[in-house]
């Protein structure tokens, strides 16, 4: 079992040296050690710093870490924090009427891939309810219409998501806006698939458009999800080539192969803990 340390503070000397030596001390073993220096808007460097290290031997229980790091953190200013590496992450997924992402997640957490402890998928229509009754997984149908407005809807999706213990939301083509409750609750926790390229074509239609402007990339973001619409922090991007055969058909069953590859490879770094988030932007460590 191993735990990953995670920090950000103003870059200066010894910052490296004082947290590897803080591993060093208690007989931890370095696993992963990675750092990047990027620049604030206020001009001021910044080090972002993902140190791994194995727990067997390690001369401090992990309930114990964060406070025997609090001088040094308290030293450099810095952020922190702390993560146990090989625990599964409880979590809930959310999809719409699209299956796309729904089965790639679910066929990549059942192989073992991902390490998540799926607690259940939510949607707002019944259409996942056999495909999630075939794999033991548990369904939670929570409409909106008129007998179920959205904010009785989200109060109840609140109930069960502090039921279930839940620390990470996957939107997996959830085809509506998560109330701001949702998002202060899970900040930088709840995981979007936006089947766009952003910044451009935000909103409901990117595919079409993209087709009216006739582009020649189409592209997939992954973000944490906040209270400005597709505008959170980026987590992972890919693009694809087309061309002006490509009707609005084929630039969505295009689009849908990047969107799954995409929301993937962002909810495992999530998982991995190897994503920083600064102001608007994340820092991702490979």
């Amino acid at each position: 079992m191993s735990a990953v340390l995670l920090l950000s503070c103003p870059d200066q000397r010894g910052v490296v040296a004082a947290t590897t030596s803080f591993v060093a001390q208690h007989d931890g073993n370095i696993i992963h050690a990675e750092q990047h220096v990027d620049t604030a808007p206020s001009g001021e460097a910044v080090l972002f710093q993902r140190i791994e290290f194995e727990l067997d031997g390690f001369g401090i229980e992990p309930s114990q870490i964060l406070d025997a790091f609090a001088p040094t953190a308290a030293r450099f200013d810095m952020a922190v924090d702390l993560r146990v590496a090989d625990r599964p992450t409880p979590t809930v997924i959310m999809a719409s009427k699209a299956t796309h992402c729904l089965h790639d997640l679910l066929t990549r957490w059942q192989s073992g891939e991902l390490t998540i402890d799926l607690r259940s998928v939510v949607s707002n229509h019944p259409d996942h309810a056999g495909l999630c009754a075939h794999l033991g997984v548990p369904f939670v149908h929570l409409p909106i219409d008129a007998d179920h407005p959205k904010g009785e809807q989200e109060a109840r999706l609140l109930t069960h998501l502090d039921e279930q213990s839940v620390e990470l939301i996957v939107m997996a083509r959830y085809m509506q806006i998560l109330g701001g409750q949702v998002i202060e609750r899970y900040p930088n926790r709840v995981i979007n698939i936006h089947h766009s390229f952003l910044p451009a074509f935000v909103g409901a239609s990117p595919y079409r458009q993209a087709h009216d402007r006739g582009v020649k990339l189409i592209g997939a973001t992954a973000h944490y999800a906040t209270s400005d619409l597709d505008e959170g922090p980026i987590i992972e991007q890919e693009t694809a080539r087309v061309s002006h055969r490509d009707d609005i058909a084929r630039l969505t069953a295009k689009g849908r192969d990047l969107e799954t590859i995409v929301l993937a490879r962002a909810v495992r770094a999530h998982l991995e803990h190897r994503v920083l988030v600064y102001g608007n932007k994340t820092v991702v460590f490979t």
